[in-house]
């Protein structure tokens, strides 16, 4: 039992949202069965490309079917408030916003790491549901990102004005830009083809991919890692 999973998100990947949610909801747990979660911004269009994977809109009997799957998975997690933001395709561009979240991974504790994705992926996602592509925009949301969300004292902020910069340099860097890039080439070698994607590691030290929101049963399997199933209960029985 035991071991570490890579969990290879895109904030324009609304299943990433589902998946991270439901990782963040667990993960004292997964801790307390010896399991690592480690979360990478990669790019999602980038692995479509190198996959050859197209976006469910693509296909019109999918797309169509995807409202009816997107509703009940925001739902299953407690996010009812998610929804396609307008002009998706423009906002799906998301590479600015997955270069921040690496300088914050890398100069922040975890706990500050998982805030600002969790943080970002709301604005994204839940309404007003900004347009984190606009400089000034992404800007304004990492300044206004609170000490802990979604609890915790919504008045404080996570980060100061300097802190703000300096991220904002730092995701300028060619290392910011190089490290978002072989992440995601990381994920298309484990076999991406889509997001969310994991890799993850049992203690016997088996690897094996695992796709979507909705296979965690499996990864867990993989992992050694106990749960309980779905099962059928029987019908209640009448108290006349």
């Amino acid at each position: 039992m035991g071991g570490k999973v890579d969990v290879y998100l895109d904030i324009a990947s609304l299943y990433s949202y589902v998946a991270f949610y439901h990782i963040i909801k667990n993960q004292e747990l997964l801790a307390a069965h010896g399991v690592q979660i480690d979360i990478h911004p990669v790019l999602l269009g980038a692995i479509n490309a190198a996959s050859g994977n197209k976006p469910p809109w693509a296909l019109p009997a999918k797309a169509k079917y995807g409202d009816f799957d997107a509703r009940r998975s925001t739902l299953r997690v407690g996010k009812p408030d998610i929804t396609m933001p307008d002009n998706f395709m423009e906002r799906s561009m998301t590479v600015r916003i997955l270069r921040v979240l690496h300088v914050i991974k890398s100069s922040y504790p975890e706990a500050v790491y998982q805030t600002a994705w969790h943080w970002l992926l709301h604005c994204f996602w839940e309404p007003p549901a900004l347009n984190l592509t606009k400089p000034d925009v992404l800007d304004q949301a990492l300044a206004d990102t609170p000490v802990q969300y979604p609890q915790g004292d919504a008045r404080g902020r996570l980060f100061s004005e300097a802190e703000v910069r300096k991220i904002l340099e730092g995701a300028a860097t060619q290392e910011a830009k190089d490290a978002v890039k072989a992440r995601t080439q990381e994920a298309i070698e484990r076999g991406a083809f889509g997001a969310p994607w994991f890799w993850a590691v049992n203690d016997a030290g088996k690897g094996e991919p695992f796709f979507g929101s909705d296979r965690f049963h499996f990864l867990y399997d993989h992992l050694g890692v106990p749960y309980q199933d779905i099962a059928i209960l029987p019908p209640q029985k009448s108290k006349l």
